[in-house]
This record gives structure tokens, sequence and C-alpha cells, in this order.
């Protein structure tokens, strides 16, 4: 019996060694609509200065986004930005890929496709704005600046346009090994500007990847958002801020 009572004891510690309960990293999240000028300035500061294009892995500090530089204007208003624009053009680390036919870097807030959209969207930084083709997800991987390397970063954050049903516009957090590290939803914008942002960050760089999903249609000729008589929800994007791309290992 007393042999039999050491077994199932020792059974038990199998268990708790080889099934131990995941461990969540601990997040920090940044919500705004409406004017969300000072909640993306505050991200900002706690991922650091800006690194701009500069090429390599930079101890600290952050990569943005904006879409505006004079480098993309041969590709906008079309439907074939290049996905790997922002690592290869511009040494930023990151790269894009999508379910749909490709990505959009736009101008005219996307009315040459559906002539609505020109009263639906608005940008953060003047002033162009970007979305997938024919998806309304897009995933963002990142690469050590102006290198193949995969690399990871410890926050994510991003300025959505036109955010009008709740908890479907959301970014998705993956490690390296793919595990999730959440799934974190933007705000219902609350003004004629109709801007809303997320932001999210770790004390360590773990970010490998992140799944965009932009409300609940992709653009397209015939297709008008919830506001506009449609019935599907219409989101674009505009500022992508994230923490510098150190090397994953």
């Amino acid at each position: 019996m007393v042999l039999a009572a050491v077994a199932v004891i020792a059974a038990c510690s199998d268990d708790a060694v080889t099934n131990p309960v995941p461990v969540v990293p601990q997040s920090t999240v940044f919500t705004a609509s409406g004017n969300v000028t000072t909640k993306v300035d505050e991200f900002r500061n706690v991922l650091g200065a800006s690194n701009g294009g500069t090429a390599g892995e930079q101890p600290t500090g952050r990569r943005e986004i904006n879409w505006d530089g004079a480098g993309a204007n041969p590709f906008n208003n079309k439907n074939d930005f290049p996905a790997n624009f922002f690592n290869t053009n511009v040494k930023s680390g990151a790269v894009f890929t999508t379910a749909g036919t490709g990505f959009r870097n736009d101008s005219t807030d996307f009315a040459e496709i559906n002539p609505t959209y020109a009263a639906q969207f608005n940008f953060f930084s003047a002033n162009k704005i970007f979305a997938p083709i024919g998806s309304n997800q897009l995933d963002q991987l990142f690469q050590v600046a102006g290198q193949p390397t995969p690399a990871v970063v410890r926050g994510f954050g991003i300025v959505f346009s036109d955010v009008d049903v709740a908890d479907k516009t959301t970014i998705q957090l993956f490690a390296q090994d793919g595990s999730s590290l959440g799934t974190f939803a933007a705000p219902v914008r609350s003004d004629a500007g109709g801007l809303s942002f997320i932001g999210v960050t770790f004390d360590q760089s773990i970010i490998a990847r992140v799944r965009i999903t932009l409300g609940t249609g992709a653009l397209g000729a015939n297709v008008n958002d919830v506001t506009d008589g449609g019935t599907v929800d219409l989101v674009v994007l505009d500022n992508l801020i994230y923490g510098e791309p150190h090397k994953a290992f």
C-alpha cells in the first residue's frame, strides 16, 4: 500500500512538471477615440525615440509607418503596394501579408474605389491611409531593419479610421512560437474625425507577428459602410507604431 501511495504521488508530481499552467505575459494597453493625439504620444514615449528608417538593429526606441513618405509615391492609389516596402525601400523592419489580393496606399480616402468612401475615412497624419484589397485582414511580421532576419518587438499600436462596431476591429499579437499574446479591440469612433487608437506593450520584446482585423468587411466598389446604408463595418488604418525590432532567438 505504501508503494502504491508513493507511485500515485510520483505520478501527480510528473503531471505538475509536464503540464505547467501557461503564464500569460503582463501587458499594458493604451486606447483612445476622437482626439487620439495625446494617447498616441504617450504610447510613443513609452517605446522611446524614433529610429526612423535607420538600417540595422538599434538598442532602444521605436519605428513608425505613416504612409506619407515621398518614396511611396510611385505606388499610391494602386492595388500593388509592395508587401516588403518598409523593410527594403524604407528600413523599418515591417513586412505585410494578406489573404486578399494586395495592398493599397491611398491619398483619396479610397474614393477611387467607391466615391462614398470620401465621407467615411479620415487620416491621422496627412494625407495617406492604407488597407488590404480583397480582405479585411492583414498580418504584420517583424524583421531586423533592412535585413531578412526574423525579429520581435515589445509594443505595437495602430490608428484606425471609422470604427463603427464594437469589438470587431482588433489586433491579435503572437509570440515567436505562434502562441497568442492576446486580442485587443479598438474603441468605437466618438466624433466626426472618426479616429480610434489601440496600443499594447510588454516588458520584453516578445511580439513576432500581429494580425490586424479591420471591421467586418473588405473595401469594394459596391460595398458601403453600415453608416451609409451598407451591411458591413468598413475600417482602414493609418499610423503603425511599434518597438524597435530585435533579432528573435
